[in-house]
């Protein structure tokens, strides 16, 4: 069974489980990803060399951007924005985030059918507005787009490009580049997680349910993720068709400090901590990051111990498998592969997870604690645990 074919059974399945998530906000997939960064040009750069990202669409100065310059890569489905603030304009914003943040997830933006209705249907139902509806024009048609505020300083934006055909949206043009690496086998983005302090994940999961429409796919307590020293707890919300999954972390008490703190607290509030990205391939995927500078955390050895007598049979080699640290979970419709970089960023906050599905529709429960145990072995090395 392909990926692809998991995909849509997946979604038909949701879409019978939780038809209330399809009544006032229907989403199409992810539409982009936007960063705000200190240096848009570096950091698309890195994503290109590193990734494996191609060069998109370009804005800035030279196209009537005047207080922004912002870069556009692509993989496939993924689509991330890299924007930097430009000197002497009002708009502080960019400016504030990074001082606060770092670099970091500004902008989840979803593709939806309607703009207008998606903006009017959340905000009715308790969103704040981050902008209204408007509507942005060029020769190649028009983009609308409307915005709401989420968990920190985050914002959903919900973009409808039915009548728009450029390479991106206006004020964008094509991004012409000599040095385009070969992919590294991304397909899309599985889900993305928000991190949010203490006792705000059940805020945040009732806003994505009441405001978004969203259904709890799966909850974990702290007896679920946890380790001797570090626990969290999290909720993951979906929409209807299964497209968009938004695990929701928050700390739990443990002995020492969790990741879910030490990024709270060197992110300066809620935010985005991973974007989990898929792969048909990720021996080839992470075989290709490692020879570009990507950094993995560490599996221990033993944990390959005990993994086959808990997956069973898979169709890939273990000792590769433990070659590259990649983990194995399974549930009741297949199994998964799944293994997480270090932090892209000099904060410890954002890192991306690659991911493999091979039938199952879970989130690698059985990986929680060695998972844990690797990210506590980096807390130690940095003196945050």
């Amino acid at each position: 069974m392909t990926d692809l074919k998991n995909i849509e059974n997946y979604n038909y399945s949701l879409e019978k489980i939780f038809p209330e998530a399809e009544d006032f906000l229907p989403i199409m997939g992810t539409d982009y990803v936007e960063y705000y960064v200190g240096n848009a040009k570096q950091a698309a750069h890195f994503y290109k060399t590193a990734l494996g990202f191609q060069s998109l669409a370009y804005a800035g100065l030279e196209t009537g951007m005047k207080d922004r310059t912002s870069y556009v890569v692509v993989q496939d489905k993924i689509r991330l924005v890299f924007t930097t603030p430009m000197p002497n304009t009002e708009n502080t914003e960019i400016f504030e985030h990074i001082t606060k943040h770092g670099d970091g997830v500004k902008v989840i933006a979803l593709w939806v059918e309607d703009a207008r209705k998606s903006w009017e249907e959340t905000t009715k139902r308790g969103a704040r507005s981050y902008f209204e509806p408007r509507v942005e024009k060029d020769e190649d048609g028009e983009i609308v787009r409307a915005g709401i505020h989420t968990y920190g300083d985050t914002v959903h934006i919900f973009v409808e490009r039915k009548n728009y055909h450029g390479v991106f949206m206006p004020k964008f043009e094509k991004w012409e580049s000599h040095y385009n690496p070969k992919p590294c086998g991304l397909k899309y983005i599985d889900h993305m997680v928000g991190n949010v302090d203490w006792g705000q994940m059940d805020v945040w999961s009732k806003f994505y349910r009441e405001v978004m429409g969203f259904a709890q796919l799966i909850s974990f307590d702290d007896k679920d993720i946890s380790t001797e020293y570090t626990a969290l707890m999290s909720k993951v919300m979906t929409n209807g068709n299964g497209r968009i999954k938004f695990p929701i972390n928050e700390p739990a008490k443990g002995k020492k400090k969790s990741q879910i703190e030490e990024y709270v607290d060197f992110y300066r509030g809620a935010g985005c901590q991973h974007i989990a990205v898929a792969t048909d391939d990720i021996v080839f995927t992470v075989s290709e990051m490692k020879k570009r500078g990507v950094e993995f955390l560490y599996v221990p050895g033993e944990y390959y111990d005990t993994v086959e007598d808990r997956v069973g049979e898979i169709a890939e080699d273990m000792a590769v498998l433990k070659q590259h640290g990649i983990m194995v979970d399974r549930d009741d419709e297949g199994y998964l592969l799944q293994i997480f970089t270090k932090p892209l960023t000099d904060r410890p906050t954002l890192f991306f997870e690659i991911i493999q599905r091979k039938g199952a529709q879970s989130f690698g429960k059985g990986n929680f604690k060695a998972l844990f145990e690797s990210i506590e072995a980096e807390q130690r090395r940095r003196g945050t645990l």
